[in-house]
C-alpha cells in the first residue's frame, strides 16, 4: 500500500516547494503531478520577478525547483489525481486515474487552477510569445508595445489599466457593448488616454511569425465585419477556475471556488492544507505560492506531531 506522512497534489512551484520542505523535515512524502513538474512555469517564457534571478526561463526555473526538491528526498510521481477522499479515521485516500491509491494523514493541495482560454487558432502557438494570462507576470515584457486585453469583468478592466504603465497603447476587446466591471474601475479605465475600447468584438484567430504574435483577427458581433488589429501582446482575463473540485467533500471556499485557509494554510477539513493559486489571496505569484507552501509544509509537521500525541494519549 502507498502509505505516506503527507501527499502533495500538484507539481507547480507551490508543490515542489512543499515537497522540498517536507523532505527537509524528514517526512515520508510523495508529490503527485500529472505532467512534467513545473505547472504554469512551463507556459511562461521569461521570469524576472523571482528573487535571485534577474531573468530566467520558466522551464529552467521549473527544472531547478524539481532538482532541489529531489535533492532533499522528494518522491515525485507522474500520476493524474482524480479525487481526494477523507476516510472515517481522518486519514486521506488520494485516488488516481492509473488505479493507484495513496494514503496519508495529511495532504497539501497545490493543484493551482486554469485560466479560461478563448480556444481560438494561434492561442496555444503563441503562448509565451505574445499571449499571456497574467499582467503582473508579463507586463514588463511589453514596454512601448501595442497590446490587447480581452474581457469585460473587473480583472480585465483593472489589468488593462495596470498594463498602461508599460505599453504604449492598450486595446480592450469586449464582445458586448458594456462592461460587467465595477463602476469605479470603469471610470478609471475611461479616463486613461492610453486605452481604447473595442465594443462588440471577439477574437477569431491570432497570427504571427517566428518572433511572436503580430495581429488579431476580430469579428464584429453586430455587423459580422472582420477587422484586423496589429498587436504584439494579448492578455486574456475571462475567468480562472481553481482546481478545488478534486476534494470530494464540502470545503469552505469563496464564491469563485477559491479555497479558504487559516494562517497555517489548513482548510476547513482537518489535515487538508492548500497552497498557491487555488487559495483565497490578494495576488497569485510564484513568490506567494512558495511562501504558502513553506508555511503549509511546516504546519503539516506540527499537525502530524499533535495527531500522534493525541493518539498516544487515547491509547
Amino acid at each position: 500500500m502507498n502509505e505516506f506522512d503527507v501527499i502533495v497534489v500538484g507539481g507547480g512551484p507551490a508543490g515542489l516547494c512543499a515537497a522540498m520542505y517536507a523532505g527537509r523535515g524528514m517526512l515520508k512524502a510523495v508529490l503527485l503531478e500529472r505532467g512534467i513538474p513545473g505547472g504554469e512555469l512551463l507556459n511562461t517564457e521569461k521570469i524576472e520577478d523571482y528573487p535571485g534571478f534577474l531573468s530566467i526561463l520558466g522551464r529552467d526555473l521549473a527544472e531547478k525547483m524539481a532538482e532541489h526538491a529531489t535533492a532533499f528526498g522528494a518522491d515525485i510521481r507522474r500520476e493524474n489525481v482524480e479525487g481526494i477522499h477523507r476516510l472515517p479515521d481522518g486519514t486521506f485516500k488520494v485516488a488516481t486515474s492509473s488505479g493507484a491509491d495513496f494514503y496519508a494523514p495529511a495532504v497539501i493541495l497545490t493543484a493551482g487552477g486554469t485560466p479560461t482560454k478563448l480556444g481560438v487558432p494561434g492561442e496555444l502557438e503563441y503562448a509565451g510569445r505574445g499571449v499571456s494570462y497574467c499582467a503582473v507576470c508579463d507586463g514588463a515584457f511589453f514596454r512601448n508595445d501595442i497590446i490587447a486585453v480581452v474581457g469585460g469583468g473587473d480583472a480585465a478592466v483593472e489589468e488593462a489599466d495596470y498594463l498602461t504603465r508599460y505599453a504604449a497603447k492598450v486595446y480592450v476587446i469586449h464582445r458586448r457593448d458594456q462592461f460587467r466591471a465595477s463602476r469605479l474601475l470603469q471610470e478609471r479605465l475611461f479616463q486613461n488616454p492610453k486605452i481604447e475600447v473595442l465594443w462588440n468584438k471577439r477574437v477569431l484567430e491570432l497570427k504571427g511569425d517566428a518572433s511572436g504574435l503580430k495581429l488579431l483577427l476580430l469579428e464584429d458581433t453586430v455587423t459580422g465585419e472582420r477587422p484586423r488589429l496589429a498587436v504584439t501582446g494579448r492578455f486574456v482575463f475571462i475567468g480562472f477556475r481553481p482546481n478545488s473540485q478534486l476534494i470530494q467533500e464540502h470545503i469552505d471556499h469563496d464564491p469563485s471556488g477559491y479555497v479558504i485557509t487559516n494562517d497555517r494554510m489548513m482548510t476547513s477539513i482537518p489535515g487538508l492544507f492548500a497552497a498557491g493559486d487555488l487559495r483565497v489571496q490578494l495576488t497569485r505569484q510564484i513568490t506567494t505560492a512558495v511562501g504558502d507552501a513553506t508555511t503549509a509544509a511546516i504546519a503539516v509537521e506540527k499537525y502530524l506531531a499533535e495527531r500522534k500525541s493525541k493518539a498516544a494519549v487515547g491509547a
